[in-house]
């Protein structure tokens, strides 16, 4: 069954209407779903589809090419030699097909790309120099490597340079898409278990069909976690090299951003990591933004050079923050840390993230949907400091200032919170110049309890609105 990813399969059967053949580049994270999309929006219906082999020598994947040639109908394909000769071959079999449009999906590209193999100038080739001659071919390739996709596909400066017709970064779920996926797995959860489930796998649907029905979330997690055998316990490396073809770059860099909650700037990257302030390291910030690692935000005056990096993943925030450590080997470790304190601090940090990657939603409660907006996080270190979790700065000239807190039941203004909230907004408009209405917004799980302090604040968002689709 596939959840969501309504658009998303509007652009692939868009490419089947139109008069002119098509080339669709897919990406996004390891275990997303990029697969199951393109078969299911098909229903498994291809003139050909051939999936890389990991790690496979030249000759390895072209004896495998081979091999999906003769599945698809050219039985007696001889074996390429070349990648030019097996673009030649994959010709003929479009030739032969008798279907209107003919879908082909390439997948794991990347993985084809071995080296000394020419396989990206036969690829240029066989797309410049035939299939664009033609309106009937459908051409899609994916794969989890998304720095390759993006940089050797989509932003391509050769042959295949703005010869893309489409491309879908493909995100992962929501709440509400691991909401609808979770009940059709048959999972029994209520909402404040499946944000703690998002907490930890994020919205990525492999990681949520790992669960079991006939146990408990915190079951669940230490059989998936700290389990000897348990699936995910070694997904962190399978993660980032499948990304990646050099990972530990990449990893320096969010176990850097991971022990930073508010992000860094690139400067304090250099410092910490020790490295040269060149390209390359603009250029991993870049990609790892790309996949949804991190996110990259700028405050209103200040420059782009101390524009914030903030690791945003909540998979890799977990890892770091449980697994890594977890050098005791305990098996029932998420059990019994429930009603620790460092699982509570843990719940309030996470869900500052969730609340990050639902801006949409948060927009929505608000009823500014349709107002452009600047979305950011602040913080001043003056002699009264403050910190902003969440600020957004709308065109229609007001400011949301958004504390987000999670909390068991509904969430309390106290006198001295109060005297704490006024403060950051005479602080921030103080700081920042501002002649906007500056509006106080809270973001909690249950909602903000009626006091006489609750008129402090302007306007609330609370976790049923988060599943908003």
């Amino acid at each position: 069954m596939l959840i969501g990813r309504i658009a998303e399969q509007e652009t692939l059967r868009e490419a089947l209407r139109k008069d002119q053949s098509q080339f669709i580049a897919i990406y996004g994270r390891r275990r997303v779903g990029k697969t199951f999309l393109v078969r299911e929006t098909f229903n498994y219906k291809f003139t050909f589809q051939h999936t890389g082999l990991a790690k496979g020598k030249t000759s390895e994947q072209l004896m495998n090419f081979q091999e999906s040639l003769k599945e698809y109908g050219y039985s007696d394909a001889p074996l390429p030699q070349t990648w030019l000769e097996a673009f030649s071959l994959l010709k003929q079999l479009i030739k032969n097909s008798r279907v209107r449009k003919k879908v082909i999906f390439i997948d794991e590209l990347p993985w084809l790309d071995t080296p000394k193999s020419s396989f990206l100038s036969a690829l240029e080739h066989f797309w410049n120099g035939w299939a664009t001659s033609r309106k009937d071919v459908v051409l899609i390739v994916c794969g989890s490597a998304t720095s390759w996709i993006i940089r050797k596909i989509v932003n391509n400066h050769g042959g295949l340079h703005n010869r893309i017709t489409d491309k879908i970064l493909l995100e992962p779920f929501t709440l509400a898409e691991c909401e609808s996926y979770s009940q059709s797995l048959g999972l029994v959860m209520s909402r404040e278990q499946i944000l703690e489930s998002y907490m930890i796998l994020g919205g990525i649907p492999y990681y949520w069909s790992l669960l079991s029905a006939k146990k408990s979330l915190s079951q669940n997690i230490d059989a998936l976690f700290f389990a000897s055998n348990g699936k995910l316990t070694d997904e962190f490396d399978h993660l980032y090299a499948s990304l990646f073809k050099k990972k530990a770059p990449y990893i320096d860099i969010v176990s850097a951003l991971s022990k930073k909650r508010g992000g860094m700037t690139r400067e304090e990257l250099i410092q910490l990591l020790k490295v040269n302030a060149g390209g390359q390291l603009s250029q991993r910030l870049k990609e790892l933004e790309q996949c949804g690692f991190i996110r990259k935000y700028c405050t209103p005056g200040k420059k782009v050079k101390d524009a914030i990096y903030q690791l945003i993943d909540n998979y890799t925030i977990f890892y770091f923050k449980f697994i890594q450590n977890n050098t005791g080997g305990d098996e029932r470790f998420w059990t019994s840390s429930i009603d620790a304190q460092f699982h509570r601090v843990w719940e309030g940090l996470a869900f500052e993230r969730v609340v990050l990657q639902h801006i949409i939603q948060v927009k929505k409660a608000l009823e500014i949907g349709g107002v452009l907006t600047n979305v950011y996080s602040w913080r001043y270190q003056g002699e009264e400091g403050a910190q902003v979790d969440l600020v957004i700065d709308r065109r229609d000239d007001v400011i949301n200032l958004c504390e987000i807190k999670f909390s068991g039941g509904e969430y309390l203004i106290d006198k001295a919170y109060s005297k704490e909230l006024k403060q950051k907004r005479d602080v921030f408009r103080e700081q920042t110049k501002t002649r906007k209405a500056v509006h106080l917004t809270m973001i909690t799980t249950e909602g903000v309890k009626r006091n006489v302090y609750y008129n402090d604040i302007q306007s609330e968002v609370t976790l049923d609105q988060l599943f908003a689709n």
